[in-house]
């Protein structure tokens, strides 16, 4: 095997945490128990080559990156296909901000005490705190990215909360 070169390392480097990104909200169905490493250098992530965790309620997940950036703050970045019905998980809390951006279908947001359904193109913003659900409605299912953004704090990041 010859010397590496920088490309090298980088493609490497970008392979490896597109395999390894998976995280444990991906595993556990919704549930984040872990952050990953120092998000330092620039990557590009083929959709097709994201990593697929299915899950029990027929939902996938596709992990794309999670760590700390340079800057202090934790970043994840997920695209969950969710069929018509189903949440990834109850009603929950977290220290972390998250948007999800909705690529197809259609999912239902509650947030704050508010419901709202958002379509393709759109965008539910969750402040950290937030009370926060999702469930896909409509017809097909729901395609949405979500982009977590904050201050990691003490595990569990994610706080279920008891429904009625």
């Amino acid at each position: 095997m010859g010397e590496m070169n920088r490309r090298d390392v980088v493609g490497m480097v970008a392979a490896f945490a597109a395999l390894g990104a998976v995280t444990a909200e991906a595993q556990a169905g919704g549930v984040m128990v872990s952050g990953g490493g120092e998000l330092a250098h620039s990557a590009f992530y083929a959709y097709d080559k994201l990593a697929v965790t299915k899950n029990a309620n027929g939902s996938e997940v596709r992990a794309v990156l999670h760590g700390t950036l340079p800057t202090g703050e934790y970043l994840e970045v997920h695209e969950t296909t969710m069929p018509v019905g189903q949440s990834p998980h109850p009603p929950h809390r977290h220290t972390h901000s998250e948007m999800m951006l909705v690529r197809e279908g259609k999912i239902e947001v509650t947030s704050e005490g508010k419901t709202q359904v958002v379509e393709p193109g759109g965008i539910a913003f969750n402040a950290s705190g937030t009370l926060h659900g999702l469930k896909a409605v409509g017809t097909v299912a729901a395609k949405y990215f979500v982009v977590a953004v904050g201050v990691q704090k003490e595990l569990p990041s994610m706080v279920p909360v008891q429904t009625k």
